[in-house]
């Protein structure tokens, strides 16, 4: 569908609410009308060139005593679905009588199929129907709806010559234009579906690209399964369906394809469903499936050839928790999420509760095909915090971790800002496989596509740039040229770049203990033990001995007196000695465990990232990082934990080139000689 007729129908279905709903809706609600009855619309214009043969074939198959006729009607109709009512909503616009209409509108909804009743049931539109009738706008709302000059249908509405009068209205289209419609009723209420970023055409466009063509030569006749486990209305499994089926046919092949989504909200499930059906696959519309991806996996155990998704990303994903049985986020046993790796058996993938994106990225990667010669490739939109949130050890470094060391990412791109309706923040697509090309193995190639952009003349919410066709290819380009690829938007590494052992660099506890009055004095009150604080005191008293600045020689000393005063040591005394005599001090001696080994003050110890590819390893990082600056710290070997992430900005930041001051002082010059000397006049003149 042309740009130009796309505008004219979201305004027309923007008009009928402002038309039809004013004074009997908030503005927010108006979404609970318009959007139902677009997608009724839809169905009815699918099916109303076949309604007067559904009619008279239901009539005919109830004479005969046939009453369960689904199934026959649906071939009259040519469809997945049907509707036996006598009504189209074109014979019910003409209803004068409100509760006429009422009537036969319900008889209407009624007389579809069971598979479309699961869609009607989904918006609730059932509940408003009285309060439409009541304030006279079910009538209207149904008039504005089949208006002639706007087509509803999956086809072209045709001139008397056979040419087109007005384009059909194709299913990503329809899902487009639905969440066009959905953003503009948020952008108006000032409300946003947070976390749900309805995904535009050009993005699904190269999400297709990086998942069909790098591998076209390899599509065999054969079936393929399309998965989104979040899937949306849809819109990624019909346009991934329809590239992979226009390169087979350009490679003679003949494939066979089946989608499968997931969805977890009402209306952009229902249209998910409604696409499948007006698509005429009854099949896959039973394979978009509702519920949450994460706590109600749908296709549990099951693998797919091919997974495209932008899955919900910046918020909480708690229902969850309380769907598997109100738990805390580590008692999660779901195997997706917790694995056996590195040699332990629960291994956890388990991102922030705040962002559930990469669990959907896990989720993808636990259905991956293993036994094909294509296995799986995944691409999915993520936003940058995938790239490096989570310390070492953490759920999200674990899952860059086992990807990287898997050998599972082959690119991850980066698009530009401001690319989508409801966010301008950046966003990333990860482009994985378990069956990696030669020349791609134990590597990641990252693409920096943030200047690649088409600025569009009017904004589309916060969307103000495209990617066009011609600027698609030229991302392809890069991808396929991998290591020749022009260095200034494509690099490619090994996949260890991106991993580090974050390690504990310890400094040696040093200890001053002092005995006077003021400890002693705490002392006797908070440690309760008179005994203890009447052998102490007698240090006081002799300045030679009431400070010393070796704790391990104090000890000895202490210990060898109590002895002779008949005071037994135990370990009570020694801590309460530390606790209320002792502080950290740079000049004392190093304080020794019993082993004769320092120990580590806890107050100076910090984590260093020492890159898994530094030269030396663990030893060569200390030897040119740390001891040349502080040569009493020691990295703890046993506290290494791996760790993986990754920033764009460190391997494409192109720093701002500064201006020479012979530049500035000629421009300061030039700029005194325009204005007549008036600055030489408030600054002194320039030398």
């Amino acid at each position: 569908m042309n740009q130009a007729t796309y505008n004219s129908l979201k305004s027309f279905i923007w008009g009928i609410a402002n038309d039809c709903l004013v004074d009997v809706y908030d503005v927010g609600d108006y979404r609970k009308i318009i959007l139902p009855l677009f997608v009724i619309r839809r169905f009815d214009a699918v099916l109303e060139p076949t309604h007067d043969a559904v009619i008279e074939t239901r009539k005919t198959l109830e004479t005969a005593g046939i009453m369960k006729t689904d199934e026959a009607l649906m071939a009259v109709a040519g469809q997945s679905f049907v509707n036996k009512s006598e009504f189209t909503l074109t014979d019910l616009k003409s209803r004068t009588n409100q509760q006429q209409l009422k009537k036969d509108f319900i008889n209407y909804l009624d007389g579809f199929s069971q598979n479309v009743q699961e869609i009607i049931n989904k918006f609730h539109i059932r509940n408003e129907i009285d309060r439409l009738s009541e304030q006279d706008r079910l009538g209207l709302l149904i008039e504005k709806f089949v208006d002639p000059r706007y087509n509803f249908s999956n086809r072209d509405v045709l001139n008397p010559d056979g040419t087109v009068k007005i384009e059909a209205l194709d299913n990503h289209t329809m899902g487009t234009l639905f969440e066009e419609v959905i953003r503009m009723f948020n952008e108006e209420t000032n409300v946003t579906d947070a976390g749900r970023h309805f995904t535009p055409r050009d993005i699904v466009e190269l999400i297709a690209d990086l998942a069909f063509i790098p591998i076209q030569d390899k599509i065999q006749s054969t079936t393929y399964r399309i998965y989104d486990g979040a899937c949306g209305t849809g819109g990624m499994l019909t346009v991934g369906e329809q590239h992979i089926k226009k390169l087979a046919e350009k490679q003679g092949k003949k494939v066979s394809i089946h989608l499968f989504g997931q969805e977890n909200a009402d209306e952009t499930y229902a249209i998910a469903r409604a696409d499948m059906l007006v698509k005429g696959e009854g099949q896959e519309a039973d394979q978009v499936r509702f519920g949450s991806t994460i706590s109600d996996d749908k296709f549990a155990r099951e693998e797919f050839d091919f997974m495209l998704s932008n899955p919900p990303f910046g918020t909480s994903w708690k229902t969850d928790l309380k769907a598997w049985g109100d738990i805390k986020k580590q008692d999660i046993t779901d195997s997706r999420f917790v694995i056996e790796y590195d040699g332990n058996p629960e291994y956890s993938l388990i991102p922030d509760i705040g962002d559930p994106q990469m669990l959907f990225l896990a989720n993808n990667i636990s259905k991956m095909k293993k036994g094909t010669e294509l296995g799986s490739r995944i691409i999915e939109v993520h936003n940058g915090s995938s790239l490096f949130t989570g310390k070492a050890g953490q759920g999200p470094s674990n899952l860059r971790r086992y990807i990287f060391e898997q050998d599972l990412c082959e690119a991850i791109i980066a698009i530009p800002e401001n690319m989508f309706y409801n966010t301008g923040i950046g966003t990333y697509l990860w482009v994985l496989t378990n069956k990696k090309e030669e020349k791609r193995k134990g590597k990641v190639q990252l693409i920096d596509a943030t200047s690649m952009k088409s600025t569009l003349r009017k904004n589309l919410g916060n969307k103000n740039c495209e990617m066009t066709e011609e600027i698609r290819k030229q991302v392809m380009d890069l991808y396929l040229a991998f290591e020749d690829a022009d260095p200034e938007y494509s690099k490619v590494f090994p996949n260890a770049e991106f991993g580090y052992l974050q390690v504990d660099v310890n400094r040696p506890l040093r200890i001053r203990v002092t005995i006077n009055g003021e400890n002693l004095a705490i002392f006797k009150e908070q440690g309760k033990d008179e005994e203890f604080y009447k052998f102490l005191s007698q240090y006081a008293e002799d300045t030679f001995v009431s400070e010393f600045y070796d704790y391990n020689e104090c000890i000895e000393i202490l210990q060898k007196d109590a002895k002779e005063d008949g005071i037994k040591w135990t370990k009570k005394r020694q801590d309460a000695l530390r606790k209320f005599f002792a502080s950290t001090d740079e000049k004392a001696k190093i304080v020794l465990d019993k082993n004769g080994n320092p120990e580590a003050d806890s107050n100076l110890k910090e984590t260093e990232q020492i890159p898994l590819l530094y030269e030396g390893g663990i030893q060569g990082f200390y030897e040119k990082e740390i001891a040349p600056y502080v040569d009493d710290a020691t990295i703890d070997e046993d506290s290494a934990i791996i760790g993986y992430e990754l920033s764009f900005t460190r391997y494409f930041y192109k720093p701002l080139e500064l201006r020479t001051i012979e530049d500035i002082i000629s421009e300061i010059k030039d700029i005194e000689n325009r204005t007549d000397g008036l600055l030489a006049s408030i600054i002194g003149g320039i030398n």
